[in-house]
């Protein structure tokens, strides 16, 4: 057990309205389920929120359950350069590693960056997400938002083409990015691949599922395509270099800031693009990925824009463009 003189952990679910709802080729939501940790040592409290993916079959009760389980060690004095060792990369060690970088930004009275070597953030455009619908209703969704310069629009299904086509006129300025999340197959990849292209889409995002994606090796890509449920960390980066030319960095992947910024110099080693990426969920999630902005050609940080409200001292969006974390928020 712990004492008033250690570090303490408690852990939350927590449950926050999406505007409308954020829907995929996997179906659709109408809250971010997420799981924060807390660390409270010496009179300061370090936070850190995940979002637990069924994907991953993840649980919000499974991440709770995983992090109280580290109460005692945590009791003990645990860093996060144990917490690598201590559990395996998910979401719920996500939780643990940026509580853990808060706590030690709090104690030291610096920012995160400084302790850990790394530049300031600067403010960045993110892209925005258009959810899977009809082609006529994402048409309308997209008209509503083509002044954003960068919009992620989500696919997964027979009317892809005339998706993309009818997206492409309402928004004929706007950067875009795919999203198939795995619901195309190697007989729709070319032909979903080509109509893309042609509405001058820059990037698709895991068109073929991650365990049938030999494919994308064997044709000729005409844009770049990146991998998000095929990579998680550092130790899947290596089969991927033939069939890939981006990869999309998610903490709730790796396991927390920690691997994920590892990971971005090990992709970038590889020749691989980055893309920073982010589950739907508060800034409090959004803040630890604020890091990795300035390696990235990419970046997909809209989770707060899409939920009905958001945290108190959230990140500062004006448009799509994202402003570093206050100190009151994270790090």
């Amino acid at each position: 057990m712990t004492s008033a003189k250690s570090p303490t952990l408690t852990v939350r679910i927590e449950r926050w309205p999406i505007r409308g709802a954020f829907t995929i080729s996997r179906g659709a939501k109408f809250e971010a389920v997420t799981v924060v940790a807390e660390i409270a040592f010496g009179g300061h409290v370090g936070r850190g929120e995940c979002v637990p993916y069924p994907r991953y079959a993840e649980t919000p009760e499974g991440a709770q359950t995983a992090l109280l389980a580290m109460q005692d060690v945590v009791g003990r004095g645990l860093d996060r350069t144990a917490v690598q060792a201590a559990m395996p990369p998910c979401a719920a060690r996500n939780a643990l590693d940026c509580a853990l970088l808060d706590l030690q930004a709090k104690q030291s009275g610096k920012r995160v960056w400084d302790l850990l070597g790394h530049p300031q953030p600067k403010p960045v455009t993110t892209a925005y997400t258009i959810s899977l619908a009809s082609a006529e209703a994402m048409a309308a969704a997209t008209a509503a938002a083509a002044d954003r310069p960068l919009l992620k629009i989500k696919l997964g299904g027979a009317d892809d083409v005339e998706r993309i086509a009818a997206v492409r006129r309402a928004a004929p300025r706007s950067e875009l990015i795919v999203d198939a999340n795995e619901a195309w197959t190697p007989d729709s990849l070319e032909t979903n691949l080509a109509a893309c292209a042609a509405a001058g889409v820059i990037l698709v995002e895991q068109p073929l599922p991650a365990d049938r994606d030999e494919a994308l090796a064997r044709i000729r890509r005409p844009i770049k395509v990146c991998a998000d449920e095929s990579v998680h960390d550092r130790s899947s980066l290596e089969p991927l270099r033939e069939r890939y030319d981006a990869v999309n960095i998610k903490l709730d992947k790796t396991g927390g800031l920690t691997e994920a910024l590892a990971m971005a110099d090990a992709a970038k080693a590889h020749g691989f693009d980055i893309m920073v990426g982010c589950m739907v969920a508060t800034s409090l999630s959004m803040a630890p990925a604020m890091l990795l902005a300035a390696q990235a050609r990419f970046i997909d940080l809209d989770g707060p824009l899409l939920l009905a409200r958001d945290r108190a001292h959230g990140l500062r969006y004006e448009g799509s463009l994202v402003h570093p974390p206050d100190a009151e928020l994270w790090g």
